[in-house]
């Protein structure tokens, strides 16, 4: 157990040590998963742009309406 506690605290750097650790695995994760949230964005982006259009094309395509008499 000695030995244990002796590798945790890295000769009284430990408290320096594991925190850059912790850090390193932070950054490395958020670095793998930022392009997947990225082109989930991009992609949520694109879909409305390209209902915008649609949306746009079949309004222009319509025929104006004529002002109804009540």
């Amino acid at each position: 157990m000695s030995s244990l506690h002796e590798f945790l605290s890295m000769g009284g750097y430990g408290a320096y040590v594991w925190p850059a650790y912790a850090l390193f695995f932070a950054i490395l994760i958020a670095d793998s998963l930022a392009p997947g949230l990225r082109r989930r964005r991009i992609l949520r982006e694109l879909r409305a742009r390209l209902a915008r259009h649609a949306a746009r094309t079949v309004r222009a395509a319509e025929p104006p309406s004529s002002p109804s008499s009540p």
